[in-house]
């Protein structure tokens, strides 16, 4: 909102030059015109309750209250001032958050605390300098508008400085035209000006009621700590998910197909007097069940082994490596079980390196490494690396399988390198957290 504001106003000269006339440079004169008032009223606050203030600081007693005013004047101030941009510039201003109270110890406890923050001083900055300016904001804008005004109309010859022209007549006329043009350039000017003000006033309340840099730092570190809780619980609800896609389809589904074959394969055993087309018939169904079922069994792999829940990494890399068309040799070093989310990431990097490998590469083998180094800059990380004989030339442009591999490791923030020249070997590489 803050930000669309600023557009707002920075767009508005075109608006002043083009449509003196229109709503949104009205709104900026008005604006800064209200300067004056607000200005007038924030200095006298100031310089009376603060004054006073610094006057009785050598008696405490008696200077606590005046503090404890001004510090109450200044946020109704600031509230003064949000409504004045939120109506007339379009600005929600972004205030900084000040420092919570402490709980205990009354008033004056609140007053010393708050006398202790920067916000209250920044503040106070702002009062001191955004009154003053609106006042001199507002007075130049009048100025110029009489100054204006009192050019452009001489030619009606009732000011003094209309009858104070000379009456020749050839010079007479070329100063009505002279001035009244100065005039209407005046008043147009002050239109310009107007938005300058409104601009100078909108950046100095940003500076200084809004968070400083090091709140705004550390709003931004809260909100990266933030995105990556959020997507650490979306990453694992998705495995989650995908845990119970493989129950439900291994003890459903699965189990019904196994049962079918099962007693389709009775049945062309027990019965041997069927005509031959029903025997045909039979017997495709029956190797159609078989093939499903197979293929079923691939896609419960693929959504989540239940065997690297039950044994872990070690057992369940086992297993793709020995149904691996392309002799794999395997070796898992890790001092400790990493997260279930880090398990299945490294568990599909290794499949769909295996599957690449047999699908695309020609190699006669491949090497699958998976271990538990230090990283000096991440710490413990999971190290998987895949490097096959082949023919090269892999890519995670070239095809959705290693794009996906890339997304994946990047959701767990890890990193996957792919080294793959063409004519081979080809070496992919996936560093994994152990904390995620």
């Amino acid at each position: 909102m803050e930000q669309r504001g600023v557009r707002r106003v920075a767009d508005s000269l075109p608006g002043v030059l083009s449509a003196p006339w229109s709503a949104r440079t009205w709104r900026l004169v008005l604006h800064v015109l209200l300067g004056l008032p607000v200005g007038l009223l924030t200095c006298a606050v100031l310089l009376v309750l603060g004054g006073l203030t610094a006057g009785l600081a050598v008696t405490w007693v008696f200077a606590l209250p005046l503090l404890a005013a001004l510090f109450w004047c200044s946020h109704r101030l600031v509230a003064l001032q949000r409504a004045r941009f939120a109506a007339l510039l379009g600005v929600e201003l972004v205030l900084e958050k000040p420092a919570a109270p402490p709980a205990e110890g009354g008033w004056v406890r609140r007053v010393l605390a708050e006398a202790r923050s920067s916000t209250t001083w920044r503040w106070l900055g702002y009062h001191a300098l955004a009154g003053a300016g609106g006042v001199l904001g507002a007075a130049l804008l009048l100025g110029l508008w009489a100054a204006g005004l009192a050019m452009a109309t001489v030619h009606l010859g009732t000011t003094g400085l209309g009858r104070a022209l000379p009456y020749t007549m050839g010079l007479h006329q070329v100063l009505l035209v002279v001035l009244t043009v100065a005039g209407i350039a005046v008043l147009q000017l002050s239109l310009s000006v107007a938005r300058g003000v409104a601009q100078l006033d909108l950046a100095l309340a940003r500076q200084l009621l809004g968070p400083s840099q090091r709140d705004r730092a550390n709003q931004l570190s809260e909100r990266v700590v933030t995105l990556t809780e959020a997507r650490a619980k979306v990453v694992e609800a998705a495995d989650s998910e995908r845990r119970r896609l493989e129950r439900d389809l291994h003890d459903g589904v699965q189990q019904q197909l196994v049962s079918l074959s099962m007693n389709l394969g009775i049945t062309r055993r027990k019965i041997k007097d069927m005509p031959e087309p029903a025997r045909e018939a039979l017997a495709q169904a029956h190797e159609q069940t078989k093939q499903t079922l197979s293929d079923l069994r691939q896609l419960v792999r693929g959504l989540h082994p239940a065997v690297l829940d039950d044994l872990g990494l070690d057992a369940a890399l086992s297993g793709i490596a020995a149904r691996s068309p392309v002799p794999a040799r395997l070796r898992v070093d890790l001092r400790q079980r990493p997260s279930g989310t880090i398990e299945a990431a490294a568990y599909f990097v290794v499949s769909e390196a295996l599957a690449n490998v047999a699908k695309h590469s020609g190699a006669s083998e491949v090497a699958v490494s998976v271990e538990q180094i230090e990283d000096p800059a991440r710490g413990e990380i999971i190290k998987v690396t895949v490097t096959d004989n082949g023919c090269g030339g892999a890519s995670e442009k070239a095809g959705s399988g290693l794009r996906g591999l890339v997304q994946r490791v990047g959701g767990v923030d890890g990193t996957l390198h792919i080294d793959s020249p063409v004519g081979g070997p080809t070496v992919i590489t996936a560093e994994l957290p152990c904390g995620s």
